[in-house]
Order: structure tokens, then sequence, then C-alpha cells
């Protein structure tokens, strides 16, 4: 392949996970992670890898395997074991804050099972060995005794993150806003019912594959919307803003104005010129007078 084709060559997500030896789940992940850059295609049609990008991944030192490391996840069993602590400790400390989930799914019982980057996990173990053994330290017991659980909140946190560094257009960071509130504290911030619908065709998606089961879609929903008071203020007062910003570059689409049909303008309106029936025979009487008797 010559530099120039290199150069306007494109591939489809499946086929650039192939050329950089990834499943299609580590592709995904490491497109949200910006690890992978992508392009748009036309109007509608889903982002392609460039030929560029691709040859720039695979001649990085370390590849194929130092890619898939970045993108390498860990459930909390396996996550206890990579640094040596037991399970229960990584639970205590996933609840608190200290290990932001990357993904999630929900097992056969409709359980959540948190994902973390294995690489993260390791980065926190070397930072902050006196929290892998020990006593618990008395803030973060005070946080599990009532109960919190931040897995969520870190998780909805990073995502958002990820999406509104993905995009510079005002309303498409406003829909990102838009999608951790519910409903009805988006119409009160948005209180344009226009705004509210374009906010709504923007919408990402926080989580691809949204679970078919009604039962899991339920629970997954859950996980989606912010549900702390000091979260939701967050980011009502961040969408307030966005929109702000948002309303300042161009106004959300509205149906185009209807005529109406009495107010269209008209012309004079000409009267259609009426012929007697007994004119023709008028004019030929007279004629025949102003001709005189014929001798």
């Amino acid at each position: 392949m010559t530099v120039k084709e290199s150069a306007t060559r494109s591939l489809a997500l499946g086929r650039a996970a192939q050329a950089l030896d990834l499943k299609r789940g580590e592709l995904d992940l490491a497109l949200q992670l910006g690890h992978i850059r992508t392009t748009s295609g036309a109007s509608g049609s889903p982002p392609m890898v460039a030929q560029q990008e691709i040859d720039r991944l695979r001649g990085a030192r370390g590849f194929p395997g130092a890619l898939r490391e970045r993108v390498r996840t860990v459930g909390a069993a396996e996550g206890a074991r990579l640094i040596s602590i037991s399970p229960a400790r990584f639970a205590r400390l996933a609840r608190t804050g200290h290990f932001t989930p990357v993904r999630f799914y929900l097992n056969r019982y409709r359980a959540v099972v948190w994902l973390y980057l294995a690489e993260e996990v390791s980065e926190f173990a070397l930072a902050h060995a006196d929290l892998l053994s020990g006593r618990t330290p008395a803030a973060l017991r005070a946080v599990l005794d009532a109960g919190e659980d931040r897995r969520a909140r870190n998780w909805r946190s990073r995502r958002l993150g990820l999406l509104l560094r993905s995009t510079e257009d005002p309303w498409e960071r406003a829909a990102a806003i838009a999608s951790v509130l519910d409903p009805i504290t988006v119409a009160e911030v948005a209180t344009d019912p226009y705004e509210r619908s374009y906010l709504r065709v923007l919408r990402p998606e926080l989580v691809p594959g949204r679970p078919e089961s009604p039962a899991a879609h339920e629970v997954a929903e859950r996980l989606l919307l912010a549900d702390h008071p000091d979260e939701i203020l967050w980011h009502r007062v961040s969408l307030a803003e966005a929109l702000r910003e948002a309303r300042e570059r161009r106004p959300a689409p509205r149906p185009a104005p209807k005529t109406d049909p009495r107010a269209v303008r008209r012309g004079p309106r000409l009267m259609p010129v009426r012929r007697s029936p007994y004119g023709r025979g008028l004019l030929t009487r007279l004629r025949l007078r102003k001709a005189g008797p014929v001798s």
C-alpha cells in the first residue's frame, strides 16, 4: 500500500479490531477511552478508523500486548488477586470511591458486576499501599456505615467526562449532561419544549447495547441516572450553563411557521365582462337604420 492510499483509506470498526488484534469489546473500550482515534463517516454512518491510525498503533512499542493491557478489565475477585488483598477489602475500597469502574454488566441473576481497568488498579496499589492492609481508616468506615456506594456515581462521572471530551458541539454536550438526569429535572432546567426535544434527539447512549429483558433494563436504567442530591445539583447547574452556551451558538430547531391562508395577499379581482344575450341583435338593427332603406 502506498503512502497516499494509507492516508485516504479507512476501516470499519470490525475490520479495525482485526487489524489491531483486539476483540470487539476491547476496541469499543479503547475508543471510549480515547486510545484510538476515529474519523467521521458519511452522515448517519458509524465512525471509521483511518489506516494511518492503524499503522501508528501497530508500530507502537509492545504491540499488541501493550494496547490490550491498557484496556484489560478485572472484576472485584480478579482485581483483589492482582494487588494481593481480600475481595472484601477490594469491595470496601470500591464502594468508597477508590476504584472507578469503567463499565458494568448484569449477570444471569440481574446483579450488577462492575469492571475496572487493571492498569488503574495496579497504579492505585503502588500509590496507596497503606490502604491495602491493616484497619480501615475511620473516615472510610463512616462512609461504609452510612451505606454509601460510590461505584455507580463514579462510573457516571467517568462516562460523562469521556462524552464531553469527545465533542465540541454545545448542544451535544448539553445532551450528554441531560442523559444522566431524570426527565422532570431536565424539564425544570430546559423549559422550552423544542429544546428538550432537541436534547432527546442528540442524547448519547451511555451504555451500548441495553439489556433486552425488561427487569434487567430497569436495573440498568437506575444506574444511568444521578441519584445523590449533590450529584443531581452538580449536573443540574452544569446543564443550565451548557444550555446557555448552546443558545448563544444557535437556537434549537423549531418547525417552520405555518402560513395563514387568510393572510395571503391577492391581486385586484377582475370582474368578468358579461355580454348581453341581446347585444348582437341590437347592434345589427342600429347598423341597418343608419344604412337606410335599400332601393
